[in-house]
């Protein structure tokens, strides 16, 4: 069958796209990898249910040390970009000081508005590339690196700074991000790193909640290997 005829159906649409990435993953050895994957998918639950969204249908391509999201169509982008960063950075820091010692997590956030398309594996167009070369930024790692009081490093790109922390619908202040330039495989990639990070609202004691958020692990909800027995 003719390639054109394949891929009639196919459409581009806009979607905002959301990677997160925990930083030293592969410092850990396996039971820490577990528990911080755990931890996370919790933290994230938590956080998009405190301020109304529904993660069970955000589109989720895992990796072991984070996710790539595609939200549904019809997601409030200033909401996700305001509230829900600035929720999940309070929920981090509040779960990191009850639990201290090595058992810290800490993350950096790449957010974009822009073009996919769902594909065999995995969403494939202009949005996941520029979330991604975004989230694997050197500015954005020294971020992290350098500010150790810090939880999470946030990044969005120019296009997404521009039509949103800027028009003052964002609870984010735009004051607080600088541009940055991002080169990665002979492509300039634009975006706006959160310097200053935002005044966050102190919750109540997260332990419990996000052990509740997903239950016990004893095998539930993990990814099937292959060769496993099911």
């Amino acid at each position: 069958m003719p390639l054109k005829d394949v891929y009639a159906d196919v459409r581009l649409t806009y979607r905002l796209v959301l990677a997160i990435d925990v930083e030293k993953y592969s410092t850990r050895d396996a039971r820490g990898q577990l528990r911080a994957q755990t931890d996370l998918r919790n933290i994230l639950s938590l956080a998009a249910r405190d301020v109304g969204l529904d993660r069970s249908l955000w589109y989720e391509q895992v990796s072991g040390d984070g996710e790539l999201a595609v939200l549904p169509e019809d997601v409030d982008v200033s909401l996700v970009v305001g509230d829900f960063t600035r929720r999940l950075e309070a929920i981090l820091g509040e779960f990191n000081r009850e639990r201290g010692g090595g058992g810290r997590l800490r993350l950096r956030v790449a957010l974009h508005h822009g073009t996919l398309t769902p594909g065999p594996f995995g969403p494939a167009g202009d949005a996941p590339i520029v979330v991604s070369r975004l989230l694997n930024a050197k500015p954005l790692r020294r971020l992290l690196a350098d500010q150790q009081h810090r939880d999470v490093a946030l990044i969005v790109s120019q296009t997404l700074f521009q039509d949103v922390v800027r028009t003052g619908f964002c609870c984010l202040d735009p004051c607080d991000f600088e541009p940055v330039r991002v080169n990665a495989k002979g492509v300039l990639y634009h975006g706006f790193v959160q310097r200053r990070a935002a005044e966050v609202e102190i919750v109540q004691p997260v332990l419990r909640a996000v052990g509740e958020a997903g239950g016990a692990v004893h095998g539930a909800n993990l990814v099937a290997l292959p060769g496993g027995r099911g």
